[in-house]
């Protein structure tokens, strides 16, 4: 690292000036050439925009799903479970892959899956067929988060990895931003099936711009060696470190968090406070602007002058604080409450995940460079899992409560504190610092 937070390119193996040659297994252009390359940054930003479409584009729908297939409200929850559940399998077999064989091969495959899997969902009949199919949507689009990160881990380091992870929420942060107001418009004009109709074309799209313009970042020489007993082993030292695991636990329950809002939201703003779904869409997408603004104050302020473990810290506990007011007012403490306190609450949760999710992406990504696609897996792959247990959880007691997810976004923020002050333990880990961290890490 250098003095000014850019890439130490003097760290690196690729050969100075030599240019990325699409589709190969070439060495890349220089990290500080690369950093500049707004083409690749928006690649990864739609990328890891492919969950938030996923999800958000197709909340609006659900009361709309539930009676078009004639299934309880349970079971079409399930439909966000399956596909998160996917998601989380998938970046699993997809991240040792991409250490293995690179990036762009395993990415590939996966988009095409991805817009396959995406279309049948459109043509599902039933409920338990849109379950199956949002199954493979999730396995299939795995591939676009977890390679997204692994190639931030080999193009970046240090307080130029935190910045571009807050970039990146910059941009994927549109995606849950226009989302729902694009599927709330599209139920306007068609039903639920014109959702994952759009998706299909978004897919389309994206897999035909990684084809042809995202560079190989891993040349062959940095490739892990294959087979099932060298990726098992990597995950094993990895899970080993305690500060990465505590990163890990940290980031997926704060994801809990998160999806608990994400499940919950449409009936809790729709059904429990009446609101049309062009209205819970304006307000969702209000609530993705302060992720996206907290996000970017943090990457363009915070970073390199506060450190980031100082940031996560701060983070945690405005989560925990929203949790708690929300579990307060849905529990009718305080009387009965209106929308307006309710949505504040929200927003105050949603924002501070701006200052929690580059925070440990990079904290725990920074500690593993020898192995960033096993790393991204077991980070992506805990908050999906765990997301997809929140799932259910938020409707145990029927649509008519906002209790439940109140009670599972306190948890989840209590213990995600738990394991930031027990495991990462970021006082005890000042000595373990390279200098490069130490420019404001």
């Amino acid at each position: 690292m250098t003095e000014s937070g850019a890439p130490a390119a003097e760290t690196r193996d690729d050969a100075p000036g030599q240019p990325a040659i699409s589709g190969r297994d070439a060495p890349a252009a220089p990290a500080a050439a690369r950093r500049t390359s707004l083409l690749v940054t928006l690649v990864l930003g739609g990328l890891t925009a492919v969950p938030p479409l996923s999800m958000d584009m197709y909340l609006p729908a659900l009361p709309q799903v539930t009676a078009a297939l004639h299934s309880p409200a349970a079971t079409v929850q399930l439909t966000l479970t399956t596909c998160l559940a996917g998601m989380a399998l998938g970046q699993m077999i997809v991240g040792p892959m991409s250490d293995k064989w690179g990036r762009r091969r395993p990415l590939l495959i996966g988009m095409v899956v991805y817009v396959l899997a995406t279309a049948l969902c459109a043509l599902a009949t039933n409920a338990e067929v849109l379950i199956a199919f949002r199954l493979l949507q999730g396995l299939a689009g795995a591939a676009g988060i977890v390679i997204a990160r692994a190639v931030v881990r080999d193009l970046y380091d240090g307080v130029a990895m935190a910045r571009f992870f807050a970039t990146l929420m910059l941009i994927s942060g549109v995606a849950p931003v226009v989302a729902p107001l694009i599927g709330g418009q599209i139920l306007r004009v068609t039903d639920w099936r014109g959702v994952f109709v759009v998706l299909t074309v978004v897919g389309v799209l994206l897999t035909l711009l990684v084809w042809r313009r995202l560079d190989e970042t891993l040349p062959p020489e940095r490739r892990a060696p294959g087979g099932l007993g060298p990726a098992l082993r990597t995950m094993r030292d990895l899970l080993a470190d305690r500060a990465f695991s505590g990163y890990l636990l940290v980031g997926a329950f704060a994801f809990a968090a998160l999806f608990a809002y994400i499940s919950a939201s449409p009936f809790v703003v729709q059904e429990i406070y009446g609101a049309s779904p062009q209205t819970f869409s304006l307000l969702f997408g209000l609530n993705s602007v302060g992720l996206v603004a907290v996000g970017q104050i943090n990457g363009k302020l915070l970073v390199g002058r506060v450190g980031l473990d100082k940031v996560l810290g701060v983070g945690l506990v405005a989560i925990a604080l929203a949790g708690a007011a929300l579990l307060l007012m849905s529990s009718g403490v305080f009387g009965k409450a209106g929308l307006v306190p309710v949505a504040a609450g929200l927003f105050v949760l949603m924002s501070a995940m701006g200052l929690v999710m580059p925070s440990t992406n990079t904290l725990a990504l920074l500690r593993t460079p020898h192995a960033a696609g096993s790393a991204s897996a077991l980070l992506g792959t805990s908050t999906f899992l765990l997301g997809a247990v929140a799932s259910p959880l938020v409707g145990i007691a029927g649509e008519r409560t906002a209790v439940p997810m109140a009670v599972v976004q306190l948890s989840c923020a209590v213990l995600a504190l738990v394991s930031f002050l027990g495991m990462c333990r970021p006082w005890q880990r000042k000595g373990e610092r390279t200098a490069g961290e130490r420019t404001g890490l």
